[in-house]
């Protein structure tokens, strides 16, 4: 009877067959066994769209469908179909290492008449699959592995990265960029991100050497916003040896390095300073607070604003004060027309003349001294001070 062959082309010699060749094809029967255990074949496909038949080579090696590991490259330019016989069962490990310049044809091993596997067009299908056959259809065995490809796309679910090294970005689940990440060369100095336990806020810290910023610069003109709930506060912590500290510094291109600060003293008490709802009304007003530290804005009374030597006649302001020169003439100044209790004008006699050239303080529409006229003054070198009381008394001196 003569030799028959297994699906994988290993020889089954009948009983009296080969007489003195039974050494030689036994050796060639264990060449095809380990190949078919453990060898590698790398098969060309290329070329554009077609079918690759792979057969078995019965009683010699070199099948490629009986080899475990296969390596199919060249450079495709249509979509390429692999095919074993239907009726043998076997697995391998497929390594699709195919170039394709348009990164769109596929490469699908099957059995000839029954179904199969497709590796991804482009650089998604440039992988390795582990592959079998049940005697109809080739399957895909790796699907349920969870492979991590280089570059496949993957979700890693409860997965532990031990110093994982991250390229130049992180994406969000659109692809589009999240974080940039930038390298620094010989780097000694990182963030270090800590979580917490109840009631506890989780910490970002820099960390490396001993005294470490942390730096965040917007872009061009914006801006940085630090938004807290609405209950929330923005704090600038202290410890046990410095209150906590709001530095501004100048701008750089300004001479030195200097900077204004601001920091609480030694407190007595939690103080919350509430700022005005706008702008002071006047030049020169200053805050001032309440019990509760509301801050508004209040114009100061007393001192005095001096202006400029008068010669002629003039209408007074609240608040300054006037050199009157009467050498070539006598005239007028008139007091304000709507003064507010505690107003002051204050005026001086410059030159000694107002006794041969009197200063008239005109009443404008308030009383002087309780009178509803104006105040001559003749009395050289006279200096003194009008304080506005109510309707009734008008403006009154305060000093003469």
């Amino acid at each position: 009877m003569a030799s028959n062959y297994t699906n994988l082309g290993v020889q089954l010699m009948t009983t009296g067959e080969k007489a003195g060749t039974w050494g030689t094809l036994t050796n060639t029967n264990w060449n095809i066994i380990e190949q078919i255990s453990g060898g590698y074949v790398s098969q060309s496909i290329a070329g554009g769209a077609q079918t690759t038949t792979l057969v078995k080579s019965d009683g010699s090696t070199g099948a490629t469908m009986a080899t475990r590991i296969w390596n199919l490259n060249g450079a495709i330019t249509g979509n390429q179909i692999v095919t074993v016989p239907d009726s043998i069962e076997n697995w391998w490990i497929v390594r699709n290492a195919t170039t394709d310049g348009s990164d769109t044809y596929t490469v699908t091993v099957q059995t000839v008449s029954g179904s199969g596997v497709t590796f991804a067009a482009g650089a998604a299908g440039r992988v390795t699959k582990l592959l079998y056959t049940d005697g109809t259809n080739v399957i895909d065995a790796s699907s349920d592995f969870g492979e991590v490809t280089l570059t496949g796309t993957q979700t890693l679910t409860n997965k532990t990265l031990t110093s994982p090294k991250i390229g130049t970005s992180i994406l969000d689940t659109n692809g589009n960029e999240l974080a940039l990440l930038t390298a620094t060369g010989s780097a000694v100095n990182e963030f270090t991100i800590a979580n917490a336990a109840t009631t506890a806020g989780p910490t970002l810290s820099a960390t490396g050497e001993a005294n470490v910023p942390i730096n965040i610069t917007p872009k061009g003109t914006g801006d940085v916003f630090i938004n807290p709930p609405s209950t929330g506060s923005l704090i600038v912590a202290g410890n046990s040896g410095n209150a906590g500290t709001l530095v501004l510094q100048a701008d750089t291109d300004d001479t030195g390095s200097f900077s204004a600060s601001f920091s609480p003293g030694v407190l007595t008490e939690n103080t919350n300073y509430v700022l005005p709802l706008a702008d002071a009304a006047t030049s020169g007003d200053a805050l001032t607070s309440n019990a509760s530290g509301v801050l508004s804005w209040t114009t100061m009374s007393g001192g005095t604003s001096w202006q400029a030597v008068d010669t002629t006649g003039f209408t007074a302001v609240a608040g300054e004060g006037y050199f009157c020169n009467t050498t070539s003439a006598a005239f007028t100044a008139t007091l304000p027309s709507s003064p507010a209790l505690g107003d002051e004008c204050t005026f001086v006699d410059y030159a000694g003349t107002f006794d041969t050239n009197n200063l008239t303080v005109g009443r404008n529409s308030e009383k002087i001294n309780g009178s509803a006229a104006d105040l001559t003054v003749s009395v050289e070198r006279a200096a003194f001070t009008l304080v506005y009381t109510d309707g009734t008394q008008g403006w009154l001196l305060k000093d003469k």
